[in-house]
């Protein structure tokens, strides 16, 4: 129309029912408009809306139209996920982009994303016959050992908390284990508890811990919790470039999802591959609070944050044969059941009176040396209170200042040292 015979401004404005001024304008940057027309990949589209962030949003098109070219298979969930990283690099304080902002982003590019077409039958629960006689050897023969996971929840109880610590009579932790097949990698624990600020996880650096904390409705590990682990677990698997498969039992907190790097499938109700090594954790859990000395180490009981520990090293303390052999017993092996997992002894609550009765302190030297001093004064050896105090103030610095939860590793072989040289 603008290059057709010659019509004036303000019969334009009459015609398409807006201002004169506007007109000029459009006339004015006729070229800039029609060129940012082509660009875009609505031609729908009557408005020129941006996003709130235009430099993550030129990042993020210029990613997408590389994954084109390459050919690269595009899902929403690795939208999210890049747009996440991306954020991340941006430094924007915010780094988790909502799924208004990404729908809004597609639309205006008119970006269509389809899902990852998924096994026929994972979204369900295979019956015990189907699984042994079809499901199972088609996995098999699809995954070696180490790229078979199962995931699974246990709760634990946790002592009475001493005064002030934040903790409550009766508290109770619901943990997420996940392992390989052949028991070469362990995830982070992941535990649920119900106090969303629990005190004494104040000034703790929670993203280099070995573990991980939630707080969930009674505890209990519920539907968004379980996908963020999932989505954090997807990424993990990403980032080592691993495609891998995820075996669960199908429940109400467990949503089934199609990701990049994890396909999910459901087992038997009676297929309980984690059952044994979440008892064997619980008996390591076990013996480890029973060698806590109250008396000793002049805490009291110990506290959520010692049980968090506790609980990292206990997963540590299983072993990866026992892993192995659990998967064994439930079939993934051609010599499934020759032998039976030799498990830790079962856990439970400790009351007070057993941790009484366990851990009292031993009569003994106090370190302090007889006779009168000669020369330079001897150094007393120090007792076991003032041991464990000063390894109480080395957790305590590598929770403030850890660089790696791979540092922790390091600290409990080191309180495992004096645990043995104390029984000696």
């Amino acid at each position: 129309m603008l290059e057709g015979p010659k019509v004036s401004q303000s019969e334009l404005a009459k015609r398409f029912g807006v201002s004169q001024p506007q007109i000029c304008r459009i006339i004015k940057n006729k070229e800039r408009i029609l060129s940012e027309w082509h660009r875009n990949g609505d031609p729908e589209r009557k408005r020129k809306r941006e996003g709130k962030d235009v430099a993550l949003e030129a990042a993020l098109l210029r990613w997408v139209e590389g994954a084109r070219t390459a050919d690269l298979p595009g899902t929403g969930s690795l939208l999210h996920l890049k747009a996440k990283h991306l954020a991340e690099a941006l430094g924007r304080p915010d780094p988790e982009p909502s799924g208004g902002c990404l729908a809004r982003f597609g639309a205006r590019h008119n970006l269509a994303f389809k899902k990852l077409p998924a096994e026929k039958g994972d979204a369900e629960q295979p019956t015990a016959e189907h699984w042994a006689s079809t499901v199972l050897p088609s996995l098999l023969r699809s995954y070696a050992p180490s790229e078979i996971y199962v995931c699974g929840e246990t709760g634990v109880l946790l002592p009475t908390g001493s005064p002030g610590k934040g903790e409550s009579d009766g508290d109770r932790l619901t943990l997420l284990l996940c392992a390989n097949a052949d028991g070469s990698e362990k995830s982070p624990l992941r535990a649920v508890g119900e106090s969303p600020r629990p005190r004494c996880l104040q000034g703790v650096n929670l993203g280099q811990m070995p573990w991980s904390y939630r707080a969930g409705s009674l505890a209990s590990l519920t539907a968004p919790l379980f996908t963020e682990w999932l989505r954090e677990f997807n990424e993990g698997m990403q980032r080592q470039g691993k495609s891998v498969l995820l075996l669960l039992n199908k429940h109400e907190a467990h949503p089934y999802l199609q990701l990049s790097n994890v396909r999910m499938v459901f087992v038997p109700p009676a297929t309980a591959l984690d059952r044994g090594i979440a008892n064997d954790l619980k008996g390591h859990y076990r013996r480890r609070l029973l060698r806590w000395l109250p008396a000793e180490r002049g805490t009291g009981q110990p506290t959520l944050l010692d049980a968090l520990h506790m609980l990292a090293q206990a997963w540590g303390d299983v072993r990866p044969g026992l892993i192995a052999t659990c998967f064994r017993a439930a079939g993934f092996s051609p010599d499934a059941g020759a032998e039976a997992p030799a498990l830790t002894p079962a856990s439970g609550l400790l009351g007070q009176e057993e941790l009484e009765r366990n851990g009292e302190p031993a009569d003994g030297d106090e370190g302090t040396s007889e006779g009168e001093d000669v020369g330079e004064p001897v150094q007393p050896c120090p007792s076991e209170r003032e041991v464990w105090g000063s390894l109480a103030t080395l957790r305590r610095y590598l929770e403030c200042r850890a660089t790696s939860p791979d540092l922790f590793q390091a600290f409990y072989e080191l309180e495992d040292v004096v645990h043995m040289v104390s029984a000696n």
